[in-house]
């Protein structure tokens, strides 16, 4: 009996304690007035729901997020959301929701085959290009080749927009040049990127070491780093620090693309074999993907290409000057803790060094220096090229279209979709000069690419080395997914002597044969075309020392 009351009273105790806690709360709540505007918070940062004709869902990239604090350093960002809430405001039956999205390609694969992608993407374009035959994605050249509606308002004729989008963009040859293989443009080309290699000042003193202007100075500077103790600010003595941080994507990518330039640039002439009108501006000899198959199929990129195995054995040396980890480190934790004297990073990284009132050491950025036959007998002798370019690269996919029946022809459908034209609106929207410099200039990240909107100060240098060349290739976006996945474990395994040279080999021209087979497969490739132009350069290659023998 005495256990059923105390039972009881301890479930009474329990009771009044969750009503006094339900009051509580209730009482803390603002009142009706407040809370009550005739809508309801939706899930979207908590803005309000409203009865709209058109929801846009835009996924604008890591970068621009709003309430997303960079690096952790600063307020919040608000600069999109922003001129989102006054593009709502000038289109009332509108909303736009801002998400965020993986950037894998499973994700868009999924979502774009479903119709179900957001409205809004930000896709390296190469990663579009292998897939602009299945409907995914809304061409844009005649949006761009009219007027920007919101520049056409203010009655300026001399205003860039006034007669096309296009003449909006400052970067022409890039933004333009982003047209895909069957000279369609399917992405704005936003803002502009550009990598450099960003190195700590005091050690270059400490060390009587100038910035390198060839690759041969290059690695004597990272030799001496990597042999000489250096004393560090707030560091009772010296100890030596890692030459260069960088990771495996790098080398994979940037590195591949970069040493794949300075031995093949002189080749161009004999090789490059298709050249378009609308890209040949910007892309000056850029090697598409069917132009790699044909080239494979002659013997370049093998075993027997004395220049691609040349590319390996550089980088494999390169790496040598590198931190023992690259595929896990937290690279710029090794820069800003001295762990290493240099870091080869996008230009996204200045905010972060200049907003770090705690940093110990001085920094500034330098570009990659040339090849010389100082450092290989294949050496183009020409600086280095750029792998920067478009940053943002904003595609409408075919969930824009949805108000129009599928059954209808692709081409109608874009003609005749209500959605797709406000879609384009928001996207003009956010180029008018007064709203870009809102999101791009908010803080230091990527470099304008709109008329009218400077660079800020700390990016100059990124401004300077994007005026360079084009690289040749894009090796990392040129075939399918697994091309990539192949080459980044067994570039890894090589670069970490899990295999040797000739063993790497062997495996990157399996890959690079599936690879071109899978392509042929999935699209046309003109044979005859590639053969004649081929055929036409023959004299060319002639002259040309160390060819595959197949390449003659």
């Amino acid at each position: 009996m005495n256990t059923k009351k105390h039972r009881a009273s301890r479930l009474f105790r329990y009771a009044s304690l969750a009503c006094f806690i339900a009051l509580a709360i209730w009482a803390l709540l603002p009142p009706d007035s407040e809370t009550d505007d005739g809508d309801e918070a939706d899930k979207n940062g908590g803005r309000q729901e409203r009865d709209v004709d058109y929801v846009i869902r835009f996924s604008p990239g890591p970068n621009y997020m709003p309430e997303s604090v960079p690096y952790g350093i600063g307020k919040p960002l608000q600069g999109l959301s922003q001129v989102i809430r006054d593009f709502e405001r000038h289109f009332p039956d509108t909303q736009v929701e801002v998400l965020t999205t993986p950037g894998t390609r499973e994700y868009l694969v999924t979502q774009l085959s479903s119709g179900q992608a957001p409205d809004i993407l930000n896709v390296n374009v190469e990663d579009v290009w292998v897939d602009i035959q299945k409907g995914w994605y809304i061409p844009l050249d005649t949006f761009l080749e009219a007027p920007n509606e919101f520049v056409r308002e203010r009655q300026n004729p001399e205003a860039p927009g006034y007669e096309q989008w296009w003449d909006m963009f400052t970067h022409q040859a890039i933004s333009r040049g982003k047209a895909a293989p069957d000279n369609r443009n399917y992405c704005i080309s936003y803002d502009m990127v550009e990598t450099g290699i960003y190195y700590n000042k005091d050690v270059f003193r400490q060390l009587e070491l100038r910035v390198p202007e060839t690759w041969s100075e290059f690695l004597t500077a990272l030799k001496t780093i990597q042999e000489t103790p250096v004393q560090l600010s707030g560091e009772s003595s010296p100890r030596k620090i890692t030459p260069m941080i960088i990771n495996v994507e790098m080398m994979t990518d940037w590195c591949h693309d970069l040493f794949f330039d300075q031995l093949y640039y002189k080749l161009l002439p004999g090789i490059d074999l298709i050249q378009d009108p609308v890209r040949e501006g910007y892309l000056q000899g850029y090697l598409d993907d069917v132009e790699l198959y044909f080239l494979f199929n002659q013997g370049f990129f093998t075993r027997n290409d004395g220049r691609y195995r040349e590319l390996f054995r550089l980088m494999y040396e390169f790496r040598g000057y590198c931190n023992q980890n690259i595929a896990t480190i937290d690279l710029v934790r090794e820069f800003v803790t001295q762990r290493g004297a240099m870091i080869w990073m996008s230009c996204v990284l200045t905010y972060r060094l200049k907003a770090d009132r705690s940093l110990a050491f001085d920094w500034d950025v330098f570009y990659l220096p040339r090849f010389t036959h100082e450092t290989t007998p294949f050496a183009s002798e020409t600086p280095m090229c750029v792998i920067g370019g478009s940053a943002a690269q904003f595609e409408v996919t075919n969930a824009a279209i949805s108000d129009t029946p599928e059954d209808m022809p692709f081409e109608e459908r874009i003609a005749s979709s209500k959605r797709l034209r406000r879609v384009i609106q928001l996207l003009q929207f956010l180029t008018v000069p007064e709203n870009y410099e809102r999101i791009v200039n908010e803080y230091e990240c990527f470099l304008p690419n709109i008329e009218g909107v400077d660079v800020l100060p700390a990016l100059k240098p990124f401004e300077e080395i994007l005026q360079r060349r084009y690289t040749t290739t894009k090796w990392a976006f040129t075939f399918d997914l697994k091309f990539y996945e192949i080459l980044r474990r067994m570039l890894e395994l090589y670069l970490n002597d899990g295999i040797d040279l000739e063993g790497f080999m062997q495996f990157q021209e399996d890959n690079i044969r599936a690879a071109t087979t899978n392509l042929v497969i999935r699209k046309p490739v003109d044979e005859d075309e590639l053969r004649r132009a081929w055929d036409e350069r023959a004299p060319l290659r002639a002259a040309m020392k160390g060819l595959p023998d197949a390449g003659k």
